[in-house]
């Protein structure tokens, strides 16, 4: 009877080392997996980070209301006014547009910064809010003309939009309802 009840006690400790050495691999596991997700998203964005900036990167993913807005200069240096607007908060594509916005290989990055270019330029904007009442967060302005640009209003620099403008600009004609080009 003793040797059955020695044989039992080192069976159940026996059976929870190779459970615990398990249970412990599988974290290690989850904890480095998660590790390379964080670094890996963080490679795909840290342009557009550096560009935008967090709080804009931040509004382009999360704010709740989204308008698109038609450009059209004013005759002041360096402002446009915006000619027409519509909420596209829940437009088809604005999930797939938000993601690639911040997006490093969606654009065009060259050694040289793209200098200023003429307010006429402009053709279409999209304005992030953060609430529903309150000014936008983030206005980003589009020139979906041959090379295509985004700049944030008020923030100098722009960024050639590579890949991503005749996606774009078609998304805008979609969603406005007729073509998205300058008069």
């Amino acid at each position: 009877m003793q040797l059955l009840k020695a044989d039992a006690d080192r069976g159940q400790s026996g059976s929870s080392i190779p459970g615990t050495w398990l249970v412990a691999g599988i974290l290690a596991m989850a904890i480095g997996l998660a590790s390379f997700a964080v670094w890996f998203q963080w490679t795909q964005t840290k342009r557009c980070l550096a560009f935008f900036g967090p709080d804009i990167a931040t509004a382009i993913q999360t704010a709740p209301r989204v308008e698109a807005w038609r450009l059209s200069p004013t005759g002041d240096a360096g402002r446009f006014l915006a000619v027409s607007r519509a909420d596209v908060s829940k437009a088809p594509g604005l999930v797939h547009l938000r993601h690639g916005l911040v997006e490093d290989s969606n654009y065009a990055w060259s050694a040289v910064a793209a200098g200023r270019r003429p307010t006429e330029s402009w053709d279409v904007a999209l304005a992030f809010f953060a609430t529903e009442a309150s000014r936008p967060t983030a206005v980003l302005a589009f020139d979906l003309e041959v090379d295509g640009a985004v700049t944030v209003v008020g923030r100098p620099g722009s960024v050639s939009l590579g890949r991503l403008g005749l996606g774009l600009k078609e998304w805008m004609t979609a969603t406005l309802a007729g073509p998205v080009s300058r008069p």
